[in-house]
């Protein structure tokens, strides 16, 4: 049986991906690792606690010492790395912590993973030679966009935030070690993920929740800012498709083809609670623009030609279908 490290998993993407690598390779054992921090929630993962082939692990990817012992104990043939501190605001008020996870984290990461796999550059062990290591990453790392245009692989990188900063520097770094050392990695940048267990903090959900409690629904600036929306479920079956059929080196742009201004975004979503949990009056008077976040990139959207040709992967979920599906989840999450 074949042992893959996953890191970041009590998060939003990783809990939606472990359950259903978990359900569809019944030969590999998940060595889940994660440092619960406050958008790590291990509650997340409970469908998997009786699985014998699911091993949690409460550390931090940044302590060396437990990642080269995670290799050793486990003989880690795999790694896809979601571990990231990702909300935009946190960044700019405290980008020390971002550096740190984001990029100090992945380096401890994928260098363990080089000198455990390999011998020197190029020269993989006895075993070996089949180890990947696939790295999550992000659109933010390409900017902002104009009105019209996509974001492709080969998009400069010019992040805006001290988020997209970490980021852009976690995938140099992947991108190194391919390079100069051969390892057998593969990167993949996401437009804006949505669905179910997704932290409270982040835009579908606040408007969620602060809709059915009654109160003001934040929207930033004047609301035009447009976001490429992919559903959750989607992104992990790309993440899947990647891992095991793209090619070494390469990098592949996820993203649903559904974009959307946020001022669309809390419009569908009120007239959806107006038709599930009526009341007097609309959700949409809840509504409120609220000072524009520093730095705000305007529109993101991603061109996913590439993995959706070389490897055939395609959204099941267009963005109205999948918003409903969200919905659903926060009204039983909320017991509503």
């Amino acid at each position: 049986m074949k042992s893959i490290l996953l890191t970041g998993t009590a998060g939003f993407i990783g809990s939606n991906f472990v359950p259903y690598f978990l359900n569809k390779y019944k030969d590999y054992r998940l060595i889940n690792l994660d440092m619960l921090t406050y958008a790590g929630n291990l509650d997340n993962l409970s469908e998997c606690f009786d699985n014998d082939r699911f091993k949690f692990i409460k550390g931090d990817i940044c302590n060396r010492e437990l990642i080269e012992f995670i290799f050793k104990e486990y003989d880690i043939r795999g790694v896809i790395h979601f571990a990231a501190e990702s909300h935009v605001d946190n960044s700019i008020k405290n980008p020390g912590v971002f550096i740190q996870t984001n990029v100090n984290g992945t380096f401890t990461l994928v260098d363990v993973a080089y000198k455990y796999w390999m011998n020197g550059p190029f020269n993989y062990k006895n075993d070996y030679n089949n180890c990947r290591f696939h790295h999550i990453s992000t659109d933010e790392v390409y900017g902002t966009l104009g009105e019209t245009g996509l974001f492709t692989e080969t998009t400069p990188y010019a992040p805006n935030s001290p988020y997209s900063a970490s980021k852009a520097s976690s995938d140099m770094i992947i991108r190194a070690y391919v390079e100069t050392y051969g390892l057998n990695a593969v990167i993949t940048n996401c437009s804006n993920n949505y669905g179910p267990k997704q932290h409270d903090e982040k835009l579908i959900p606040t408007i969620i929740r602060n809709a059915l409690a009654g109160n003001p629904i934040p929207i930033y600036g004047d609301g035009k800012n447009i976001r490429d929306w992919l559903y959750v479920l989607d992104h992990c079956k790309g993440i899947d498709l990647v891992y095991h059929n793209g090619i070494k080196g390469n990098t592949y742009n996820i993203g649903g083809r559904n974009e959307r201004t946020n001022l669309e975004i809390v419009n569908r979503i009120c007239e959806i609670l107006d038709q599930k949990v009526p009341k007097s009056i609309s959700y949409k008077e809840q509504i409120t623009f609220v000072e524009d976040r520093a730095g705000h990139d305007r529109r993101y959207a991603i061109d996913a030609t590439k993995i959706e040709t070389r490897l055939g992967w395609r959204a099941d979920e267009n963005f109205d279908s999948g918003i409903i599906k969200t919905i659903d989840w926060y009204l039983a999450k909320y017991n509503i």
